[in-house]
């Protein structure tokens, strides 16, 4: 029998599986992505390529074909999805995939659905003014950072492939053409929903909530509300999701509605970074003029978009107008509740207790203004009380975190007695403290130095180096130990742009 591989059959690479493109025609524009001149395979993620139960034998042959958008695997099902959102407050009727073509969707090895999409294939219906296209620093960056979320622990879309696409892109200045393919949950969004309900279309809310339903929450098919207990799945996922967010110190930077998932995932990586010196009011994006998403605010920007899903739900929760807003209203009073145990959960482990304590909320706020006040690097400095729960040697290390180092000794004796009454033996708090302080993080300096040489020189070696070290967040790594170190003064970073 003649492979697949000997008769030049990509496509037999993605048992494709599509059920997005049987919803409603209105629901999404087909769309097929525009033939690029010269694709060139950066990488290709393969262990979620086997994961996902893709041929890699195959992708690594026609990967740069496939996934520059060129060839267009059979089975595909390409479209270009329609959503709406608020961004930065503002609301847009019509905003949908101006750049992205979801390829269609496959059943991996671990039974569960996923979407796999390009970003930067070209022109869509929804392109407006835009080419449709990606520069290469953009593609690389959401590579970087999809992945160290993954490796972190934290929800998020996943990195497939990165090509460039040989074609230059116009944006302030002329830079390479690149393609990212993204895999996800789903590509559904809190914009999604608003796209239906600002039309006033209700069956088409119901039939995207359906589909919700039947794909991410199934169980909830039985409940005796199905479209209440969406929404109140929903907002649970979000709360447990941004308060991850804030334990690793990451700033998304576009919270709007259209890049909020209903799966739970964190989605679109542009302006986004992780903070060096703690700082809650810390905003690096270049188009958030007003820090409306700043570190701080964004639990509270979660709870509003959540509200803006209710809005679009309130048909479906129920007939009578006053009855669904409040039953809505019940379901995202509880949001800041879910949020604040989240977030109060993570941070005891971050500070190495296992019960539960009246005065422990006092005691992880104390160690926040204190690392605010004394210019603290966020992740270094759990790192680093890690290490002192299993060795009290080790205290002159964590106390070089702040600029005066005799600051932190009135919060050790109190951090010391609350661990007096804590059953963990010292060497395994400071085991269970590594696995959720991270080591290595993608340094906002370090990604840029990676963009840089990959950009102006075609040299992908640092883009390879800080996707090995941030694999293994949690783990000591003395061969990359310069990567946990903190910008210099000349290296720090103190804006990102978005990728369109």
């Amino acid at each position: 029998m003649t492979s697949a591989l000997e008769k030049n059959l990509p496509a037999a690479a993605f048992p494709f599986d599509n059920s997005y493109v049987g919803l409603p025609e209105r629901f999404f524009a087909p769309q097929t992505p525009t033939q690029v001149a010269e694709p060139w395979l950066i990488k290709l993620n393969e262990p979620l390529a086997e994961e996902l139960g893709l041929d890699v034998e195959v992708l690594r042959r026609d990967g740069a074909a496939i996934f520059s958008g060129n060839l267009v695997p059979e089975g595909a099902a390409p479209l270009a999805m329609a959503y709406a959102g608020h961004q930065f407050g503002g609301f847009s009727p019509v905003l949908g995939d101006g750049r992205a073509i979801l390829l269609g969707e496959l059943v991996g090895r671990n039974g569960k659905r996923y979407d796999i999409q390009l970003k930067g294939a070209g022109q869509t219906p929804f392109s407006r003014r835009g080419d449709g296209r990606a520069a290469l620093g953009p593609v690389l960056r959401e590579y970087i950072i999809s992945e160290a979320m993954y490796a972190l622990g934290i929800p998020a879309t996943r990195a497939l492939a990165a090509v460039t696409t040989g074609e230059p892109v116009y944006r302030e200045e002329v830079l390479p053409g690149a393609v990212f393919t993204r895999v996800a949950a789903s590509h559904i969004r809190v914009g999604t929903f608003q796209f239906f309900a600002a039309r006033g279309d209700d069956e088409g809310v119901r039939a995207l909530a359906d589909y919700v339903i039947d794909r991410h929450y199934p169980a909830l098919k039985e409940a005796e509300n199905p479209y209440l207990a969406l929404f109140d799945a929903i907002c649970e996922r979000q709360a447990a999701l941004i308060a991850r967010w804030l334990h690793v110190g990451f700033i998304h930077g576009v919270m709007n509605t259209d890049n909020m998932t209903v799966s739970g995932e964190t989605i679109d990586f542009g302006p986004c970074a992780f903070m060096d010196s703690y700082n809650p009011g810390t905003v690096f994006s270049s188009i958030d003029h007003h820090g409306r998403y700043a570190y701080a605010n964004q639990p509270a920007i979660g709870q509003w978009n959540l509200a803006r899903l209710g809005e679009t739900l309130l048909p479906l929760i129920d007939a009578e107008p006053d009855s669904a807003v409040e039953k809505a209203n019940v379901v995202i009073r509880a949001y800041g509740e879910r949020f604040q145990a989240h977030w109060l959960t993570g941070m005891r482990a971050k500070i190495g207790l296992a019960g539960e304590e009246d005065g422990d909320l006092e005691l992880v706020q104390a160690l926040l203004t204190l690392m605010q006040a004394q210019g603290a690097d966020f992740t270094l400095a759990f790192r680093r009380l890690s290490d002192l729960a299993g060795d009290d040697a080790v205290e002159p290390a964590f106390a070089a975190s702040f600029n005066e180092p005799d600051a932190c000794r009135d919060w050790l004796a109190r951090w010391r007695e609350r661990l007096s009454r804590d059953s963990q033996t010292a060497a395994g708090r400071a085991i269970a403290m590594r696995s959720v302080n991270p080591a290595f993080i993608p340094r906002n300096h370090r990604v840029e130095q990676a963009i840089e040489a990959a950009v102006e020189n075609g040299d992908f070696s640092l883009f390879e180096a800080l996707l090995t070290v941030l694999a293994k967040p949690y783990e000591n790594q003395p061969g990359f130990a310069a990567y946990m170190e903190p910008p210099k003064p000349s290296e720090r970073v103190l804006q990102t742009f978005c990728g369109t």
